[in-house]
């Protein structure tokens, strides 16, 4: 009986991903679903609620299920969570190319960045998000060499938050982000596959350790149709 709803389950997926079903859409009824398959309304139901749980549709309570949009990821703008720990936390295919991984002297620019006050090395880290086959992101982040002392193509390939908490035992604490659109660069159609966009979307953080300490400037570059930016608010008085 699993096999049933999990066949359903897949089809319609497939469905969804092909524009057979496009965003917005109402599904066939269940009874529809129940003819043409020749399964039970139980069965339905069960792919319908996995369907739900897992993003494709949203019931709507006595009018139907409809078609959300697969193809924009979920990143929040209030939380602090690493490219890594989205792409786990989503079941994303996906792929980290380090494009620039060096030590170098800061400019002006970055050392008001990174609210340094001498000439120290510091970490620059490019690097390119790839999602189902598809250049997406690109990352760039400049880290103080004095909080974070040692990186490697190995450790950037994976997590740098995750090599910051699990091996250095710091703890990271909280971002100040800016969001804009942007014409695109021509490092961005170099390095991603933009195919015909000609804007990105921009978040620039600074990161802080729990204790306050300012060690990472990033600037995420976003090709604007793959991504949407949550966040969730409260109205206080």
């Amino acid at each position: 009986m699993n096999s049933k709803y999990i066949s359903l389950y897949g089809d319609i997926i497939a469905k969804i991903e092909e524009g057979t079903f496009p965003v917005n859409a109402k599904l066939p009824s269940e009874s529809s679903f129940m003819s043409e398959y020749g399964i039970s309304r139980d069965t339905v139901r069960k792919a319908l609620n996995l369907l739900e749980q897992n993003g494709y549709i949203h019931k709507i309570k006595g009018k139907g299920s409809f078609v959300l949009d697969i193809n924009k990821f979920n990143f929040p703008v209030a939380g602090l969570i690493s490219f890594k720990e989205m792409a786990e936390k989503l079941n994303l295919h996906s792929k980290t190319i380090i494009h620039t991984l060096e030590l170098e002297s800061p400019g002006s620019n970055m050392m008001k960045h990174l609210d340094l006050t001498n000439d120290k090395e510091i970490w620059k880290v490019f690097r390119i998000r790839q999602i189902n086959g598809k250049k997406i992101i690109l990352d760039k982040d400049y880290f103080n060499s004095e909080l974070v002392p040692k990186l490697t193509k190995e450790i950037c390939e994976d997590s740098i938050y995750r090599y910051i908490e699990g091996e250095l035992g710091l703890q990271i604490g909280f971002s100040n982000k800016e969001i804009t659109v942007e014409p695109c660069s021509e490092e961005d159609e170099q390095l991603l596959d933009m195919e015909d966009y000609d804007m990105v979307a921009v978040v620039r953080s600074t990161v802080h350790l729990m204790d306050g300490s300012l060690f990472q400037y990033s600037e995420s570059r976003h090709r604007p149709d793959k991504f949407k930016f949550t966040d969730f608010a409260r109205r206080t008085w």
